[in-house]
C-alpha cells in the first residue's frame, strides 16, 4: 500500500475492523518510512455484469442502485442511510449468489422484495419505474397486491 504522504510502498497495519455499512474492512496503517498514519478501506471487487433489457451488459454499480432506491424513497420514512444499507445488503446477496451476471429483471425483483417489506410507498414508486406500468389499472393492481399481502 503506497503512503499518501511520502509515496513509500511499505506500510504496516496497526488496526483492522469491519466497516459493515460499506461492506468493507477498515485498516489503519502506518508508513514504515515517514511514520504517518492513514486509513484504507478494502472491498471485494465482485465484478458482476448486469444484463440490460436491450441485451447490453454493464458493470454492477452500487452507486446506481443507491440512486434508484433513493429516488423511490424520497419523502418517505426511509432515510438515505437506510437506503445505503439496503443497497449494501443487496450487493452482498449478489456476491453470495456467486454468479458473474444478473439480468435487470432479477435484480429489480430482489430490490422490490426488500422494499416491499420496508416501506409500501417506496416499493410502489420503485415498481412504477421498474415494471414500466402502461396505465393506471396496472398501478392499481400493484397497490392492491401490496395491500392484500399485509
Amino acid at each position: 500500500m503506497k503512503c499518501p504522504f511520502c509515496h513509500h510502498i511499505e506500510s504496516k497495519v496497526t488496526d483492522s475492523r469491519n466497516a459493515n455499512e460499506m461492506n468493507a474492512i477498515r485498516r489503519r496503517r502506518e508508513c514504515l518510512q515517514c511514520s504517518q498514519r492513514f486509513t484504507t478501506f478494502e472491498t471485494v471487487d465482485a465484478n458482476i455484469q448486469v444484463k440490460k433489457r436491450n441485451g447490453n451488459f454493464e458493470d454492477f454499480s452500487i452507486e446506481k442502485l443507491i440512486s434508484g432506491i433513493d429516488a423511490a424513497a424520497r419523502h418517505t420514512r426511509v432515510s438515505h442511510q437506510r437506503v445505503r444499507a439496503i443497497a449494501n445488503e443487496i450487493a452482498v446477496q449478489l456476491m453470495e449468489m456467486q454468479s458473474k451476471e444478473i439480468d435487470t429483471t432479477k435484480l429489480g425483483e430482489i430490490v422490490m422484495k426488500r422494499l416491499q417489506s420496508i416501506d409500501t410507498i417506496c416499493y410502489i414508486r420503485f415498481a412504477c419505474v421498474y415494471k414500466r406500468f402502461k396505465d393506471v389499472d396496472e398501478l392499481m393492481d400493484a397497490i392492491q397486491t401490496v395491500g392484500l399481502e399485509k
